[in-house]
């Protein structure tokens, strides 16, 4: 099975893609949003390129287990992407992710002025690759109660690495 990534921001989208094995998670590319429908559309024609089955996309949960602004900015997106799509979204941990895609970028020897434009792909792969490592270790996905992303939204379980709604 396929899973694409995705890494969401204000102003870019880092996309990563597993391979079929599930054992891999690659960074693909970076849409750069100039609007939500551009965006989407973008990411719906990924998804049909890579023949993804699954969408996996990162949620940036607070160290004090909350949901705040740019969380339920994501929920939103991954909202308006579940009524594009017929593959199934979760969400995924990112806590760090872009911290941790900015040191694997150094340390590969990245020169500085190129990260900026590789981080956001970089992180999405690190997203992915954590949620297929939970997945082969057997790990059951942390639930996240998101029935309402205005009002609440808080970890109900924080044992694993993934969020599913």
């Amino acid at each position: 099975m396929i899973y694409l990534a995705l890494d969401v921001g204000e102003k870019r989208i880092g996309v990563a893609v597993s391979d079929e094995t599930e054992t891999l998670a690659s960074p693909r590319t970076i849409i750069r949003r100039s609007s939500t429908a551009a965006a989407l559309e973008a990411v719906a024609r990924l998804i049909a390129e890579t023949g993804a089955e699954v969408v996996v996309v990162g949620l940036p949960v607070s160290f004090d287990g909350q949901l705040y602004g740019q969380a339920r900015a994501i929920q939103g997106f991954a909202a308006k992407l579940r009524k594009r799509i017929t593959q199934p979204v979760v969400f995924a941990d990112e806590t760090l992710s872009s911290v941790r895609a900015e040191e694997a970028l150094r340390a590969a020897g990245v020169r500085p002025e190129r990260i900026h434009e590789r981080l956001d792909a970089a992180a999405a792969a690190i997203i992915l690759q954590d949620y297929l490592d939970a997945r082969a270790r057997g790990e059951t996905p942390q639930f996240m109660d998101t029935s309402s992303p205005v009002d609440g939204g808080s970890v109900v379980e924080r044992s694993g690495d993934a969020v599913e709604e």
